[in-house]
């Protein structure tokens, strides 16, 4: 199994080495993650590995999830992911997955998907980065519209504006994967992550780690 952990984003800080240099790093508790379900190619027709990550209430839950969980020998998670993997697993049922995992493979980068932050209804030059408009006379309260959108850009194919065209709108609350991180550090005791840079989403929100899939 490819190690892989549910998180949470904790925060940044940074972590200077006995050289001196400064290394800017995002801190990630990573786990415990309990194995909720075991799949394989002959009673689900693929294998996978379905994880559970932080407690909640059972009052909070519904009875299939408190049922679920019964069977692994826990309570109902918080967050549950499903892993695939190309071949059998070798987790067992109840199996509870900590940071180590990261340190027994050697693993020396990971890729992390997140939920980047909301940022509402944004203008084309936060949203895309555009240079408005000259902040000069004869410019009267627009510099921060997008310009024509029209004619020329749609290269007389038609009275409608392309599909795609870069305007104001929704940003941000997406899927993201931040690819190639390098695993800075790896605390077993409060279980933590330390990989180097940031991560998608904000902090408390939930994270995918996973040793990465084009580095070692």
């Amino acid at each position: 199994m490819i190690p892989s952990l549910l998180a949470k984003k904790i925060g940044m800080t940074r972590v200077i080495d006995e050289a001196g240099d400064v290394t800017p790093v995002t801190v990630m508790q990573a786990g415990p993650c309990t194995v909720l379900q075991v799949k394989n190619l002959e009673s689900d027709g693929y294998n996978a590995v379905q994880i559970g990550f932080e407690d909640v209430k059972p009052h909070r839950s519904t009875k299939p999830h408190i049922g679920h969980a019964g069977k692994a020998g826990t309570g109902p998670k918080r967050n549950v992911r499903e892993i695939r993997l190309v071949d059998e697993p070798t987790a067992a049922l109840g199996d509870v997955l900590t940071v180590g995992v990261f340190e027994e493979g050697e693993v020396k980068y990971v890729d992390v998907v997140g939920t980047t932050k909301g940022k509402g209804f944004a203008g084309a030059m936060k949203r895309w980065g555009f240079g408005g408009q000259p902040a000069s006379h004869g410019v009267e309260r627009k510099h921060r519209s997008p310009g024509s959108v029209g004619g020329h850009a749609n290269l007389g194919t038609g009275r409608n504006i392309k599909k795609g065209k870069k305007m104001a709108g929704h940003y941000g609350d997406v899927r993201k994967t931040e690819r190639c991180l390098k695993l800075v550090a790896v605390d077993k005791e409060n279980n933590l992550l330390l990989v180097k840079g940031s991560v998608p989403g904000p902090n408390g929100g939930l994270l995918f780690v996973r040793q990465s899939k084009t580095k070692g």
